[in-house]
């Protein structure tokens, strides 16, 4: 095996630029795509008869193998190649995004956006771990800020450009729009990023990758299908016992295969790296369930059309698109723990003046004041969080590190969406149903409420500057 490329690009250079935006572009779009489907559930729901599970299911078939193989994804980046890997995730994701676009069905839909996911899972940990594995450590924290911002805005602005395409052409474009923007990342891709990779030996942990998804598949199938077939449904009880099962026997087999695992146990060997992931955990099952119920809530309730759906988070986007290098400035500076503190805590406030929104719900008075202070808390915690995940660990373990943070990540919004219509009561059509759909509205943002505050405890209590760090560089461990 060949050994790492000398870290060696800087922001000023063509190369540099070239690699951040190759970057940048294809993990914006997979997380655009995370979003941008949250708006066209109404439409596409309507369009092909979808129930309230068949909405879950096209949400979470593509958070399902993200979750399940994103750290299949950062481990092959580091074995074969993080640039090639990186090529195949975009070529493959693209092509799943066509097989989206023109689905006849929602079982169509739902089995394309399940090979989107794959893709998705090849393309985002590498993304990350390129920028990690080629500037200069002096530039490292700003390539990664920028990245941070220049991603989440992209994730933001999923719901507005969404709007636009579904009120003026049609819903299918959301996926279609994505040729395009892949088309762009190879060409930047082969013209400017270096290869990189680390030294590594044995086989590869498929059986880690498919114990994983299994228990990601069957306690997920377990809280979609329960409203549906009833709580005596033997295939859903089967479901849960095999996803309880699966989740049980990979955490042994990890165990068991040490260095070799897809999941090093090495990893969890820094408290601050197992910390940042149960945080990770409580703030993106908000995010994501939040997201859920919010797009469909305000053009099922409130009456927006989906285009306002999307102008309505647009001063989110604004405030990541300034804030996140800053705050990841900040957090190299002062260490992590007060954003990872602060953030969440100011986006639950902003959860819960979402909370009251009603039909004719006026933008000004009743949804802009929360949406900004949920934009406010995420734009402080999103930056210092990837940061500070990745100088928890050796930079030789990056890929790998990635990729246990984007899967703690997506298996969150995962059990988010499968969960809280669930816990809140919404089941079959109900979503048609404003009054229905508003009481469970209500519910679903209390409990979104509760995780980020969550979150916020923890980093208050756990999260440390390690003795020794001196600003400017990012914490690799916890203290105290």
């Amino acid at each position: 095996m060949s050994q790492p490329a000398n870290p060696d690009l800087r922001l000023g250079t063509a190369a540099g630029r070239g690699t951040l935006l190759a970057a940048v572009l294809a993990s914006g779009m997979a997380f655009l795509d995370s979003t941008i489907v949250t708006v066209a559930l109404p439409k596409l729901g309507a369009e092909l008869g979808a129930t309230t599970a068949g909405l879950q299911w096209t949400v979470n078939g593509y958070m399902l193998t993200l979750a399940a193989f994103v750290l299949l994804g950062g481990a092959l980046g580091d074995r074969f190649g993080r640039r090639r890997v990186f090529l195949v995730g975009v070529l493959w994701f693209a092509a799943a995004s066509v097989l989206c676009g023109l689905a006849l069905s929602i079982e169509w839909l739902i089995a394309a956006r399940v090979l989107q996911g794959v893709g998705a899972a090849l393309l985002t940990p590498a993304s990350l771990a390129l920028l990690q594995a080629s500037f200069r450590p002096d530039h490292r924290g700003r390539a990664i800020g920028a990245w941070s911002g220049l991603s989440g805005v992209s994730t933001a602005i999923g719901p507005f450009v969404g709007g636009w395409l579904i009120d003026s052409v049609s819903w299918r474009w959301i996926f279609l729009i994505n040729v395009p923007l892949a088309v762009a990342v190879v060409f930047a891709a082969l013209r400017w990023v270096p290869e990189s990779r680390a030294t590594s030996t044995g086989r590869f942990d498929i059986g880690g990758a498919l114990l994983g998804a299994l228990g990601l598949a069957g306690v997920t199938y377990a809280l979609i299908e329960g409203p549906v077939h009833g709580v005596r449904s033997v295939a859903v009880w089967v479901a849960a016992a095999a996803g309880v099962g699966a989740a049980t026997a990979f955490v042994l087999l990890e165990r068991r295969r040490g260095d070799r695992a897809m999941l090093p146990p090495r990893l969890f060997s820094s408290r601050l790296f197992s910390v940042l992931n149960i945080y990770t955990v409580a703030v993106y099952a908000a995010l994501t369930g939040q997201g859920f119920f919010f797009a469909v809530h305000l053009q099922n309730v409130a009456g927006y059309t989906a285009l306002e759906t999307g102008i309505a988070t647009l001063p989110m986007t604004l405030l990541l698109l300034v804030g996140s290098a800053r705050a990841g400035a900040l957090a190299t500076r002062i260490g992590p723990r007060l954003p990872l503190t602060v953030g969440p805590a100011v986006a639950a406030v902003g959860i819960l003046l979402l909370r009251p929104i009603g039909p004719g719900a006026d933008y000004w008075i009743h949804v802009l004041p929360g949406v900004l202070l949920f934009g406010a808390g995420l734009t402080l915690l999103v930056a210092p969080l990837t940061a500070s995940v990745l100088g928890a660990v050796e930079d030789r373990y990056a890929g790998v590190a990635s990729g246990v943070n984007n899967a703690a990540a997506r298996a969150a919004g995962l059990l988010a969406v499968a969960a809280l219509p669930l816990l809140v009561g919404l089941s079959g059509t109900a979503y048609e149903v404003p009054t229905e759909l508003a009481a469970a509205y209500r519910s679903a943002m209390v409990w979104c409420a509760g995780l980020m505050l969550a979150g916020a405890v923890l980093a208050g209590i756990f999260v440390r500057r390690p003795a020794g760090t001196t600003a400017g560089r990012a914490p690799e461990g916890p203290t105290g």
